[in-house]
């Protein structure tokens, strides 16, 4: 009998969580309101103590956060240019221009050097991606923020549960953005939050997610900023409330998932007639928080395209992804002047990059599934061999 299809990602939602949607469902009150502030609570524990804030959306919170951040029209922001594309549509939206620094080849995160490079007397603010749940290099990032008088908004979007020298990734630094799309290590089915550093701050936020709007008393109400639509309903926060306490059990079984990943990479490349050649993600069980597990093809040895190879992978009943194609090589983006070339090492790793299947409801046997598939797929396509079977 045939396997079950392997999905790319599946979100755990237990039946107490599901249930206590059924109770907001029925309160009446199903968009912001009690559960929401619950949830906010919840996550500012999670955070040490600071005041957060939720959202619709990560992206939302990220552009809250510049904002918060006073960016402004003829600001620059240095980002990176492997990311989700809302990360640097955030920074459009807002009217400033998002400046790519290449990344660093075997993190996939910004390379420093690169961002010190590209300062000038318009940068604004660091806008830094934690890929894959893998912080980037926290010391040396807010040592260039405090030496240059710069704000830092971390897209820590796929971060949640990930530590940086054993403190968690929200209960220190400047602004920090978290998404809670299904594909994340938490979900509010939609939804994000911004860890903010003051009441100041934490007010303004409120703002810009509900139109500008301040109440006061039965009838008063004034709006004093432009704001948005971006409030989180009492239906998501109560799925967020619900996901929270399993945080610390989701990230250690990616985790354990994760080591049966490396080890049956290199058992079967180690016993293998031709070596496939993936390169694999920093094997790093102290900080990453195993958002996702992502290799990187060998293509130049390869008589197959990426979209290929996930193909077969499709046809084997596994599910892959793109984890993310290159953000300045966008019609968009190329109209703003960017360029191939531009970012090597980002180019190469967008162009051949793939994310395989990794939730906590998976078992070791699905990761062997995973790997074995691979290799059969890797090798029977190899310029090395015409055809060589496992």
């Amino acid at each position: 009998m045939n396997a079950p299809f392997l999905p790319l990602t599946r979100p755990d939602i237990d039946e107490a969580t599901i249930a206590g949607v059924a109770e907001v469902l029925r309160s009446g009150w199903i968009t912001t309101g009690e559960q929401n502030r619950a949830f906010e609570a919840a996550l500012s524990e999670y955070a040490g103590g600071r005041l957060v804030r939720t959202f619709s959306s990560g992206a939302a919170a990220l552009e809250v956060a510049l904002r918060i951040a006073g960016v402004q029209p003829g600001d620059e922001v240095i980002t990176t240019p492997l990311s989700w594309v809302a990360t640097s549509n955030t920074i459009l939206t807002v009217g400033a221009t998002p400046v790519f620094a290449d990344i660093d080849p075997v993190t996939r995160n910004l390379d420093l050097d690169q961002v010190e490079a590209r300062l000038t007397p318009r940068t604004k603010a660091l806008m830094p991606v934690h890929l894959a749940g893998l912080p980037v290099d926290m010391d040396r990032l807010y040592a260039i923020a405090r030496a240059h008088h710069l704000r830092v908004i971390e897209d820590a979007a796929q971060a949640l549960g990930a530590r940086w020298r054993r403190q968690r990734i929200g209960a220190f630094g400047d602004l920090v953005s978290f998404s809670f799309h299904p594909n994340k290590n938490l979900t509010s089915i939609e939804g994000g939050a911004l860890v903010l550093n003051d009441e100041a701050e934490a007010l303004l936020a409120q703002k810009y997610r509900l139109q500008g709007v301040t109440r006061h008393g039965f009838d008063g109400m004034d709006v004093d900023v432009l704001g948005g639509k971006f409030n989180l309903s009492d239906v998501a926060a109560r799925v967020g409330l619900g996901q929270l306490p399993h945080l610390a059990r989701f990230t250690a079984r990616r985790q354990r998932l994760v080591r049966h990943y490396f080890d049956c990479f290199e058992r079967l490349e180690g016993g293998a007639a031709i070596k496939i050649g993936v390169e694999l993600p920093p094997r790093d069980f102290e900080q990453t928080n195993w958002h996702m597990f992502q290799i990187i093809l060998p293509l130049q040895r390869l008589r197959m395209r990426r979209a290929d190879f996930m193909a077969k992978l499709h046809a084997r009943g596994i599910g892959s992804g793109v984890h993310f194609p290159p953000v300045h090589l966008f019609k968009l983006y190329r109209a703003r002047g960017f360029e191939p070339g531009m970012f090597p090492h980002a180019e190469r790793i967008g162009a051949s990059i793939v994310t395989l299947p990794l939730f906590p409801a998976m078992s070791e046997e699905d990761v062997g599934r995973v790997v074995g598939a691979v290799h059969q797929i890797l090798q029977r396509d190899s310029k090395d061999s015409q055809a060589i079977l496992v």
